[in-house]
């Protein structure tokens, strides 16, 4: 039996595409780890009411871009 090492090198010796085509198929065999039952939107409303009560919690999407471009930089 060939061990995670053996299958990872062998995984990575193949195309682009082919390594993508079966990473598609691994991850579908896997159970949903993040599924919500309403796909998110029970977190977006309660998100939304944290927004409204707190609005000082938020940033400007200038202020994310540049926390973006801080962490990007290491």
């Amino acid at each position: 039996m060939s061990t995670i090492a053996d299958i990872e090198r062998l995984a990575l010796d193949l195309s682009e595409r082919d390594r993508a085509i079966l990473a598609t198929h691994l991850l579908r065999t896997l159970p949903g780890i993040l599924h919500d039952d309403d796909e998110g939107v029970g977190e977006a409303i309660r998100r939304d009411a944290e927004f409204d009560s707190n609005p000082g919690i938020g940033v400007s999407l200038e202020e994310l871009d540049r926390r973006v471009q801080v962490r990007r930089k290491g």
